[in-house]
């Protein structure tokens, strides 16, 4: 996928979205949460941060996370 449509799908549904990162991210705070804003390039860093990934493999997981959500949303 590519990162504009990422950050764009995040963006467009953040608030439901925020709900359940922290339920996929137990790590993150609320303040983590709260400072994100549908950023997706904050929220890749506070899982880099968090869990001691790679940002590459940050991103790889909030892109299967969001194409997760919408497979849901569509169900």
């Amino acid at each position: 996928m590519k990162d504009n449509s990422l950050r764009d799908r995040i963006q467009g549904n953040w608030k439901q979205l925020s709900g359940n990162v922290r339920h996929e991210w137990g790590k993150l705070t609320h303040n983590d949460v709260e400072q994100v804003k549908g950023d997706v390039e904050v929220l890749a860093g506070k899982i880099q941060e968090h869990y001691g990934v790679t940002k590459a493999e940050a991103r790889k997981q909030i892109d299967q996370w969001v194409s997760k959500f919408h497979a849901h949303q569509t169900e």
